[in-house]
């Protein structure tokens, strides 16, 4: 799979994933591919282990592995997240 639909996948999954776990800061569009990516990165990490099987985003659960990973990433930002900004 290309890049461009490692982008493309990336800023769906991060959008999704931004839906269901809100974090009231503004991340972008690079923010939110970053995080899209991410979580299929560790979707995957996790699907592959479950399953014993390969990390193929043409597949829909690892789209929703990919969705799981990015809330899960969201999740353990908004634990250790102080809410103070660095001057």
């Amino acid at each position: 799979m290309g890049w461009i639909s490692w982008i493309l996948i990336g800023a769906l999954v991060g959008l999704i994933a931004r839906v269901f776990v809100p974090t009231g800061k503004n991340w972008g569009c690079l923010g939110t591919v970053l995080l899209g990516i991410a979580g299929s990165f560790m979707g995957g990490l996790i699907g592959s282990v479950m399953s014993e099987g390969e990390f193929d985003l043409s597949r829909t659960e690892s789209i929703i592995g990919s969705i799981i990973g990015a809330i899960i990433i969201l999740v353990i930002i908004r634990v250790f997240d102080t809410g103070e900004k660095s001057r």
